[in-house]
């Protein structure tokens, strides 16, 4: 069956004129046929079943039943809620206030109690039933199919049914397919404006995204419009209703977490606290708001001096809110979460009466709209998201219903001089389906909307139309030139460079881990200074001051498990200081306020000196950072919160040759720094894994040992490194058992003529050693020295893995100096693209980045270089 052509407006009004009373199903429809009346009529010309009744506009009468089993009955709110549904369609559906008794499973004493409750209230239910229109009225009925049982209650024995459609068919517009949602938005903005505003229709599904898009663009753009919002929708009252909430989220509620309430009654806390504790927070800003969440947590507030602190919060007043806080009988009562849930059921279920202007662009929802009397009409989606499905009631008979529904869709279609069907034909990928009923007015088959008559569009890209609209102006300023950068900085950019960037533009929160990172680095710089502070006054009190500091971080539960780790960790901390005091003036550094010590503060005791926490640039290398402990002249200490790594896994993440999916190039960093102050000294890099060894010293196993790692620098060529004399010694003394047994046999000249038969390999990977002419001629000198024996064979190739494990656990000279070129090539790379000659890339020096490492991956789009 083809879409059938709806009656123009004037040719409907044409049928009914000479009609006294013209009964139609919707109010629009009756509103714009009352609008061509072109004589003198006494009394309603056009009107709905409800308002002839009634003799006044619908009412929400769920909304009256509901209210009315809530008071008058023990019924719970949603037990009012659903009995009160259920018995209005029921009656709209049997015409009879009690027809919902006739069916067993509704049949029992609550429904019957609602039905007594509510069989005599003041509903256009009520009216209707009572009412029956005059049988000497010239009556037309226009569309009778889509009246209810209830509604056609009322008419006489004699009318005129006036069919709504045609023998044609409609020719239908076509499709116009866009990208996006948004794309879809643009389009309604290019095209709507506050002068024709109220010449313009939006048809859509309510509770789908173009809802909030739609509204969304108006507001910015300037444009009014009506049929949008509900009482639940205004900003102010869903923030009063979250902010009631806040209350019962306990003590572990996060600033984040409630971060949009916060900001909308006027408390912009900075990002750095939005992983704290809202309750233990400090902050005086928040003051008055833990108040209320106090309040209304012990139950000393009720919901009308909670909305009274509230409007004072936001220096308004809610005189609606007030009023329906006293309908619902709650105004006075302590708040309670349960009550909150129930408020908040009844608001998302019903329609509360909002005051609006009626003028501007008409929203209408597609599930419960047919006629709109505009001139230019856009329909939204159309997708399967229109469709109404029958319930699922034994009153109900379906296909009557189902055929109820495609009448008024059929209709809903052709409002308007001009219609516009503004679909998307794909999302994420995916087809989207068009709505079901075109299933059977269509004569093709289909899955998608490119299927059938479509046109494609691609919206403009001028954003939206706003009053004050964002703009931009040229500003002639020159980027400054970088000339060093962080450890910290390199490892991200190197991960992603636009990572990177945007970790230059947006602020993130303070974690609980930094926090927790910065105390134990304050307690290490403090101790190195006054030892006889700490030995005075007792690591309790020091264990005692973190847990304090870290409470807006730490919940109450795991309290008593951060102060175990802390113990351990300020235990490991003055272990290794003690047995490792720090030499002075040993590094070349500037003198710089770093940040102030939490520690120093607290004891009262200054920390200054040339050992802790010492900054650093570079210039000459084009490195900065921050040592927090300068042992000596050529050991240089960093104390870690995070689990252990091995020096071969430090190294690793720090190769050039192929970047790890970790990078980090701290120590190789440092390391290069400290060798421009001591260029022919061999220098070690030290971190400390404080927190590593917890749960052995729980048990009463844990050794200090147990949280160091070392990296040896030395200042020679790789390749001269392995050829001394020393390292042969140590292959022949310590090395694996086979490999001592075969190096004990030969002369260090045996060793060292290898090297000169053939180039050790620049790899890192000792089978490539091993299958490479090195091997094969390491292998043939040996077995020449001691004989042909499958132990020299073994014992050749674990000298070759011993080597390559040398390499790959320290740094020598050549490794720094690539580094030294590495990081030239990445402050060159960063300050064209920060003068704007290029964008930042997602990736470079990897395929694609480490995901889990990124800071920013709302921000990152995959395959967009």
């Amino acid at each position: 069956m083809p879409i059938q052509r709806a009656k123009p407006l004037e040719t409907l009004y044409d049928e009914v004129k000479q009609y006294d009373l013209v009964l139609v199903p919707d109010a629009p429809l009756a509103s714009a046929l009352n609008r061509h009346l072109d004589r003198p009529h006494l009394g309603d010309f056009a009107t709905t079943p409800r308002r002839a009744a009634a003799g006044r506009r619908e009412q929400v009468e769920e909304r009256t039943v509901f209210l009315e089993l809530l008071h008058e009955t023990d019924l719970s709110w949603k037990q009012a809620s659903y009995l009160g549904e259920e018995i209005i369609h029921s009656w709209e559906y049997t015409a009879r206030p009690d027809g919902i008794l006739e069916f067993e499973q509704f049949n029992t004493p609550a429904v019957r109690q609602a039905v007594a409750q509510t069989r005599d209230l003041d509903t256009t239910s009520r009216h209707l039933t009572d009412f029956t229109i005059d049988e000497d009225i010239d009556l037309a009925v226009v569309g009778y199919p889509q009246l209810t049982a209830l509604e056609r209650s009322i008419l006489p024995s004699e009318y005129t049914e006036i069919d709504r459609f045609t023998d044609d068919a409609f020719d239908q517009p076509p499709f116009r397919l866009f990208d996006t949602s948004a794309d879809i938005v643009g389009a309604l903005l290019d095209t709507i404006s506050p002068a024709n505003a109220d010449d313009t229709a939006v048809v859509l599904d309510a509770g789908s995204e173009f809802s909030t898009l739609v509204e969304s663009a108006f507001d910015a753009a300037g444009i009014p419009f009506y049929g949008g919002p509900g009482f639940l929708d205004d900003p102010d009252h869903r923030a009063f209703v979250n902010l009631l909430r806040a209350p019962f989220r306990g003590q572990d509620v996060r600033v984040s977490d409630i971060k949009p309430v916060l900001q909308h009654i006027g408390l912009d806390l900075d990002v750095d606290h939005d992983e704290k504790r809202l309750h233990s927070l400090d902050v005086p800003e928040v003051t008055r708001f833990q108040t209320f969440c106090d309040a209304v947590e012990s139950g000393t507030w009720s919901f009308e001096r909670a909305l009274s602190e509230y409007e004072s919060m936001l220096r308004t007043e809610f005189e609606a809110f007030h009023d329906e806080l006293a309908s619902l009988g709650i105004a006075t009562h302590p708040i309670t979460e349960a009550r909150v849930d129930d408020l908040e059921f009844y608001l998302q279920s019903y329609e509360v009466p909002v005051s609006r202007e009626n003028e501007g662009v008409l929203l209408a929802d597609a599930k419960s709209a047919t006629h709109v009397d505009r001139p230019l009409v856009f329909y939204l989606g159309l997708d399967d998201g229109w469709t109404r499905s029958p319930l699922r009631r034994p009153w109900v008979d379906r296909d009557a219903e189902y055929d109820r529904h495609i009448r008024q869709f059929q209709l809903l279609l052709q409002n308007g001089a001009a219609q516009y069907y503004l679909v998307r034909d794909t999302v994420g990928g995916s087809p989207v389906t068009p709505c079901l009923y075109f299933e059977e007015l269509l004569d093709t088959s289909f899955t998608r909307f490119s299927d059938l008559d479509a046109e494609r569009y691609a919206a403009p890209r001028d954003g939206i139309k706003s009053e004050t609209p964002f703009g931009n102006d040229a500003v002639s300023v020159e980027p400054t030139e970088l000339t060093t950068i962080s450890q910290s900085g390199l490892s991200t950019y190197v991960n992603s460079p636009r990572d990177y960037f945007f970790d230059r533009l947006v602020d993130s929160p303070n974690k609980d881990y930094f926090r927790e990172g910065n105390l134990f680095h304050d307690f290490a710089e403090f101790y190195v200074h006054h030892p006889e502070v700490i030995a005075a006054r007792g690591l309790d009190e020091v264990v005692d001051f973190m847990v304090a500091e870290m409470e807006p971080f730490v919940r109450d539960v795991d309290r008593d498990v951060h102060r175990t780790r802390y113990r351990v960790g300020i235990e490991n901390i003055v272990a290794f200081l003690d047995e490792n005091r720090p030499e002075t003036g040993n590094v070349a550094v500037e003198t710089r306020s770093w940040q102030q010590n939490d520690f120093a503060a607290y004891y009262d005791r200054p920390v200054d000196s040339d050992l802790t926490e010492r900054w650093f640039e570079n210039e000459d290398v084009g490195v900065k950072g921050k040592i927090d402990l300068v042992q000596s002249a050529t050991r240089l200490v960093d104390y870690k919160s995070g689990s252990k790594k091995s020096a071969t896994k430090v190294v690793k993440n720090s190769a050039l040759e192929e970047i790890s999916d970790t990078p980090n190039f701290q120590a190789l960093l440092y390391l290069t720094h400290q060798r421009t102050e001591h260029p022919n000294e061999q220098l070690e890099f030290v971190f400390l894994h404080f927190l590593e060894n917890v749960d052995d010293v729980v048990r009463g196993e844990g050794e200090l040992s147990d949280t160091l790692t070392a990296i040896t620098y030395y200042p020679t060529p790789y390749d001269e490194y392995i050829q001394q004399r020393a390292v042969f010694e140590r292959l022949r003394d310590e090395g694996s058992q086979k490999c001592q047994k075969t190096l004990s046999q030969v002369a260090y000249d045996d060793y060292v003529a290898v090297f000169e038969a053939a180039d050790f390999p620049k790899t890192r990977d000792s089978d490539d050693v091993i299958d490479s002419p090195f091997g094969t001629a390491l292998e043939h000198r040996m077995k020449d020295a001691v004989g042909d024996y499958k132990y020299v064979e073994t014992g050749c190739q674990q000298a070759i893995r011993e080597l390559v494990s040398i390499r790959n656990q320290n740094y020598f000279e050549d490794d720094l100096d690539a580094f030294e070129s590495f990081v030239t090539d990445r402050l060159g790379e960063l300050n064209t693209r920060r003068g704007g000659a290029e964008r930042f890339p997602v990736a470079e020096l990897r395929d694609e980045p480490n995901y889990r490492r990124v800071n920013h991956r709302d921000l990152l789009l995959e395959g967009d270089q």
